[in-house]
Formats: structure tokens, C-alpha cells, sequence
């Protein structure tokens, strides 16, 4: 078993750090597993070999495909040279399906068995896909509790190995919200209201976004002045202070009780919120885990939501949190609706209404419950040795 290589591939942030549990899991159980392919600074820190750095093609839109092709052709150029000539004992792809299918298809041809780790989003649009993904597959893992079913109504077996953010979240290791403020130097009295802004991580999302979210922070403020109000806004190490200041936050500082808070205390942070702005995508559900009750927004470029709405015509919700549920638990906004004035009535009705309140965290835990428990990686762990040739 010592010196068995394990190829992982993931394309974005996300699939990054869920890699890299999975990397540390499966070491556990075969410590001598050498690691090669694609991902970021987690991967990396996990002792994988990177063969490209995944910033060069996490790309999204055409417009960006096209202008980074020559990265990404040449980082799936890399990887199959690794297959052909240091062949691996197993391929472990993470989402990222246009760049990974091709190379579960290559990988097939080769005879090096494939682990699908967070199945892509085929639930959305292109479902098509579910049979190809059941063909270049030799076991598929999702992280949805929805997906599970999704794949059995068209002939495809997965395995619902449970959600890697009930690892990644744990609401009882964080400082309670009182150490929290104290830590930041913040004195915040039992008649101020904390909430979080959290614009999204991708510097298209923060200009979209931030700019609504702040001027609704402002609206709170001058329409409820019988309170104090305290606005968190946490900022990744890849979000330069610039962009946050050109997005508004330059014009707001003076006007806004507003503090921009850097490095890992972001789940601490969110934690300390009554009530959350916040982008759509896995934020939702760590605001869920957590109990925070949120509005989620988002807004795409208008070519981009003209083609979505032709091809995603089958979802009543976008929000991760509302699709789990079955049900809108937290108020959804998209393009147009996206206003600093349905951004502020929908945050002053989590803060306000008691009983809207109470249904909403209900909700949430209804969602964290479906997640599943702790221990996804190691589900997901014994999933891929099973897979591996001998």
C-alpha cells in the first residue's frame, strides 16, 4: 500500500477545503498515500502535490473560460501526463464538472478507477449530466440530502455521505458572543443590534452587493433610532481593503457603525449576529448551522440571468438553505429585488417579529438537522479506498 498515489481535483475554494479534509482522512487510514492534482493553500498545506495552482481556472462565465483557456488546457494537459506516466490509484474529483468530467472520461480509457466527491449541482440545470456522471463513475458521493434522491429517479446510485460544513461549523467550539466583543475591543449593550454583511467572496459579488447591503445598513439605522446598531463585515485574506472601500465602504465608514474584521474569525463573527445580509451560496448554510437568521441576496450580469432562466425554470427557491427545506425559511431576493429598502424590511422583520423569528430559526434547525452529522470526510474516506484498484 506505502507509496499508492491518490489524484484530487478541485477547481474552487470550497472544493478546496473539503479536499483537504478528505486528503487528511484518507491518510489517516493509509498513512503511506501519496497525493497529486489540482486545489489552493488547503490542499497544499494537506502535503499535495499541486500540478496547477486552482486559482488559474476557477473561472466562471464564458467571458473568463475564454480568457484563462490557455491556463486550463494546460493544467488538464498536466494531469493526464501524471495519469499516463505516475498512474494513479484513484481519481478524486470535487465539483467543478465542465473541466472534471473530461478527465473521469480520459481517466476511464486509462482504467484508473473515479471518485465523484460533491457531485455537481446537476439538480439545477444541464441534469442531462446525471448518466454521464453514472457512466465515468465508479462511485458518486453527494453532500445535499435532496441530491440522494435526484440521482435513484434517474437510474444512478449515490451515496449521501452528509454536508462537510457540520465538521467545518461547530457552534460549541466558538467564543460565546460576549468573548467575541471583548476580544474585538467592541462594548456592545443589550440594546444594540448586531448584524452581519456578508457581500460574498469573489470580488464581482462584493461590488455587486456591497453597496446595497451598506446603504440597507444605513435605512436600519435612521429608521430604528431608538437603538444602537453594530455592522460586521468580515473580509478573506483574498480581498484586497481597496475593493471593500471602492464598493461603498469608504463613503459609509463615517456613517455606519461598521467594523471590517480580517483572518479566521469569520464563523465567530457571524455567530455574534441577531441577523445576517448575506450572498447566496454555502454562507447560507454556515448562518444556518450556526442559528442566524438571514436575508440572501443576489444579482447576476443580465445575459447571464436571461440564460439562466431558460435553463433553471424547475427551482422555487435558489437559496441552499430554502432547497433543503422544501420552503422558503429565509427571504430570497435576485436581481431587481436586490434593494437597500427589501433588504432592510426583510432584516427589520428577522429582528422585529418575534414569531416570524421563532419559525425562522426553526427552520434552520430543521436544515442543519437534514445535513447529517458530523464526520463527512470519513464517510467519504471509506468511499474512495473502496474504489481504489489493488
Amino acid at each position: 500500500m506505502a507509496g499508492r498515489q491518490i489524484m484530487i481535483v478541485a477547481g474552487e475554494a470550497s472544493g478546496d477545503m473539503h479536499g483537504a479534509r478528505l486528503v487528511e482522512a484518507l491518510r489517516r487510514r493509509q498513512p503511506g498515500l501519496r497525493f497529486s492534482g489540482i486545489g489552493g493553500r488547503e490542499l497544499a498545506a494537506a502535503g499535495v502535490e499541486l500540478l496547477c495552482d486552482a486559482s488559474k481556472i476557477a473561472v466562471v462565465g464564458i467571458t473568463e473560460v475564454i480568457s484563462h483557456l490557455g491556463d486550463i488546457l494546460a493544467a488538464r494537459k498536466a494531469l493526464i501526463r501524471r495519469m499516463q506516466f505516475d498512474r494513479p490509484a484513484l481519481l478524486i474529483l470535487i465539483d467543478y464538472p465542465d473541466f472534471n468530467l473530461l478527465l473521469a472520461a480520459k481517466a476511464k480509457q486509462l482504467g484508473i478507477p473515479v471518485f465523484y466527491y460533491i457531485s455537481p449541482q446537476v439538480w439545477a440545470w444541464r441534469s442531462g449530466r446525471v448518466k454521464k456522471i453514472g457512466r465515468l463513475t465508479d462511485r458518486v458521493a453527494v453532500i445535499l440530502p435532496f441530491e440522494q434522491e435526484f440521482y435513484a429517479e434517474r437510474g444512478v446510485a449515490v451515496d449521501f455521505v452528509g454536508h462537510p460544513l457540520k465538521d467545518t461549523v461547530r457552534p460549541e467550539r466558538l467564543p460565546s458572543r460576549d468573548e467575541f466583543f471583548r476580544a474585538q475591543g467592541l462594548d456592545v449593550g443589550s440594546n444594540c443590534r448586531v448584524v452581519g454583511l456578508l457581500p460574498g467572496s469573489r470580488a464581482k459579488e462584493i461590488r455587486s452587493l456591497l453597496p446595497d447591503f451598506l446603504a440597507a445598513a444605513e435605512l436600519l439605522t435612521t429608521q430604528d433610532k431608538s437603538r444602537d446598531w453594530l455592522f460586521l463585515l468580515p473580509r478573506a485574506s483574498t480581498i484586497p481593503q481597496e475593493l471593500l472601500a471602492e464598493s461603498g465602504l469608504a463613503l459609509y465608514q463615517n456613517r455606519l457603525n461598521i467594523r471590517v474584521i480580517d483572518g479566521d474569525e469569520r464563523y465567530a463573527l457571524m455567530a455574534a449576529c441577531d441577523a445576517a445580509a448575506a450572498a447566496s451560496g454555502t454562507v447560507t448554510l454556515e448562518l444556518a448551522i450556526l442559528g442566524v437568521p438571514a436575508v440572501t441576496a443576489y444579482r447576476f450580469s443580465p445575459w447571464t440571468y436571461r440564460l439562466g432562466r431558460l435553463l433553471v425554470r424547475h427551482l422555487r427557491h435558489f437559496s441552499l438553505v430554502n432547497l433543503i427545506a422544501g420552503r422558503e425559511v429565509i427571504p430570497e431576493l435576485l436581481q431587481e429585488q436586490v434593494s437597500p429598502e427589501n433588504l432592510a424590511a426583510a432584516l427589520r422583520l428577522l429582528l422585529d417579529n418575534a414569531s416570524h423569528r421563532r419559525e425562522t430559526l426553526r427552520g434552520l434547525a430543521e436544515v442543519t438537522e437534514k445535513l447529517g452529522p458530523p464526520g463527512c470526510a470519513e464517510r467519504a474516506a471509506e468511499l474512495a479506498l473502496s474504489c481504489m484498484t489493488s
